[in-house]
């Protein structure tokens, strides 16, 4: 059983809604499909990663291959591995044919574009002069800023992208405070898009080291410059666990004005332990 994380009546409501609405991401490892199909439950929505070591071709075909096995599943587009509109083109009839009713859009870490498209937005903006048939587009927010940008910069941006989009999911934030803060900002300012935050699930460090060794040395680089806070907890020789996050979200979220409705899961594929630690917390909304 989970550490104790909802203890009031108001706290286990909280918790359920945002467990309603939780999603676990997942990196498109040869296993990957095969562990998902052995231990996650189609109601669980997926998104797909994609790195640019690796190219999208990886990310589409766990897209397609889970969607026929009754996923809901949402690949990660990034930007600046899209050449123009001719290559997204063939992207989005790709996944349409394949009955794929949800993306998530992102500039992507390539340090030079593949061609037009610099950003998310630049993305966004072609894919809606196309047409689709997608029912909820997904951008990323960044509650603690960006390594490689300065706020100015990323606060215009999902200014900028809301119109295009449908939801919100964050980059990981280890902050309660920080992500209710921030989510309380966004709305004040006429951003209304629901909005799940991004957490790692429980994981332990082997897996973690597995993990990066696989991304390669450059893509665990760009991982960790997003996320400058990450090493010293994951590295732990305990691994990690998002308890005490959790559990200042159930605390406080009947007390912030956001639209914080949902979990964000970065599994790192550890997709059994993290599954488990999904029922047990559903346990405590009993």
């Amino acid at each position: 059983m989970a550490k104790l994380i909802a203890k009031t009546p108001q706290e286990k409501r909280a918790l359920a809604g945002l467990l309603d609405n939780i999603g676990y991401e997942v990196m498109p490892f040869k296993s990957a499909v095969s562990k998902v199909i052995s231990d996650v439950p189609t109601e669980v929505p997926l998104t797909i990663t994609a790195t640019g070591g690796k190219g999208l071709e990886p990310t589409l075909n766990a897209t397609i291959e889970l969607t026929e096995k009754g996923y809901t599943v949402a690949p990660h587009i990034p930007a600046r591995l899209v050449a123009g509109p001719e290559e997204l083109d063939q992207i989005a009839t790709r996944l349409e044919t394949a009955g794929v009713n949800r993306i998530f859009i992102v500039a992507g870490d390539a340090e030079q574009p593949a061609g037009l498209f610099n950003d998310a937005l630049d993305l966004l903006k072609a894919l809606k002069v196309r047409g689709h048939s997608f029912s909820n587009i997904g951008i990323g927010g960044y509650p603690e800023g960006h390594a490689l940008l300065p706020d100015e910069k990323v606060n215009r941006a999902v200014h900028d992208k809301a119109p295009f989009a449908d939801r919100i999911l964050t980059q990981i934030c280890f902050s309660s405070d920080t992500l209710l803060a921030w989510g309380a900002r966004l709305k004040a300012e006429g951003i209304g898009l629901p909005t799940f935050v991004g957490m790692p699930g429980p994981v332990r460090r082997q897996k973690l080291m597995r993990i990066s060794a696989g991304l390669g040395l450059g893509q665990s680089a760009n991982f960790l410059k997003k996320q400058q806070n990450m090493f010293w907890r994951f590295f732990s020789p305990s691994g990690y666990t998002p308890t005490k996050l959790i559990r200042g979200l159930v605390q406080d979220l009947s007390k912030s004005d956001t639209m914080i409705t949902g979990l964000h899961i970065f599994t790192f594929n550890d997709l059994a332990r993290t599954e488990a630690w999904r029922r047990d917390l559903i346990e405590q909304t009993q």
